[in-house]
């Protein structure tokens, strides 16, 4: 992001708005640290889970500066989770969802990255965290069949399956998520950059099992440069029984979309499960506030 677009973002977050000097200030310090120590340093994440802060690391960064990047997604899916699950992380690059997934609600997860160098991070961030236990870890992509794709390797959060023209890219082996996991998650996390339809065709049969009661899923438009589009995704999501919802997460209460958002959505089946779950989910201290 730009400084103007990440100053907006993170002024006008929610964890964030009402305290904005404190803001900018975390945002400063951070800043001047970065570019006068090129080491990598611990920091405090939710409750008692802990981030590797680093220079280019923008999944952790802006974690740091807003409490919880993605919020209503992040919320939402800490409110829903209980450790009898299990959670799958499509994409995970870092592993801020597995933390906190595994760290914070402590359900069983299976992360799944493709890109090597992030893959270490998401290593390190599950020993740090001591949450092997319940982590099963996957450096490999999903997709509609099984066999290898190329994927970018330098472009952080946005690294993706590459196209033609592409050049600085990695060759890693590809997998069905139906031939990867036996039994059926409660939650699906997927942000593979375009290249969801693909990942839903390798699930099949985990997306018709009851088990499975929402998926956060990206929707924005990256699809096309694989000659897909989100209308497709969400028609096919929606004859599974799958619908979108906002989450308000102060008020614990999610309100149905008539539409898909800009980013990432929410779909969820058997709604009225998942709200008596949010309802009934513990607080969850973050940058002292309560969710």
């Amino acid at each position: 992001m730009a400084l103007f677009k990440t100053l907006q973002f993170i002024l006008n977050h929610p964890l964030t708005k009402h305290d904005k000097w404190q803001t900018v200030i975390r945002y400063a310090k951070w800043q001047l640290y970065f570019k006068v120590n090129p080491h990598p340093v611990l920091h405090p994440f939710v409750e008692n889970t802990r981030l590797i802060a680093s220079k280019g690391l923008t999944g952790a960064v802006f974690n740091i500066y807003t409490g919880l990047h993605e919020f209503e997604d992040m919320a939402f899916m800490m409110h829903t989770l209980r450790p009898e699950d299990t959670f799958v992380d499509v994409g995970a690059n870092i592993g801020s969802y597995t933390i906190l997934a595994a760290g914070v609600v402590g359900c069983k997860t299976i992360a799944i990255e493709p890109i090597p160098r992030t893959f270490e991070i998401l290593r390190q961030h599950i020993y740090l965290n001591n949450i092997d236990s319940l982590v099963t870890l996957h450096n490999l992509g999903i997709g509609s069949e099984n066999g290898s794709l190329k994927f970018t390797r330098s472009l952080d959060t946005i690294n993706h399956v590459a196209t033609d023209h592409e050049r600085d890219v990695v060759e890693v082996r590809i997998e069905k998520l139906d031939d990867l996991i036996n039994k059926p998650p409660m939650m699906i996390k997927i942000d593979v950059e375009g290249f969801e339809k693909e990942v839903l065709q390798g699930s099949n049969r985990i997306l018709t099992e009851h088990g499975l009661k929402a998926i956060i899923i990206e929707l924005n438009g990256s699809g096309k440069r694989y000659g897909y589009s989100d209308e497709e995704i969400h028609n096919h999501l929606s004859t599974l029984g799958f619908h979108p919802f906002k989450y308000e997460v102060f008020e614990r209460r999610l309100v149905p979309m008539e539409h898909y958002g800009e980013h990432n959505t929410i779909y969820i089946r058997d709604i009225e499960a998942i709200e008596h779950r949010i309802k009934s989910a513990r607080p969850i201290s973050i940058l002292n506030k309560k969710l």
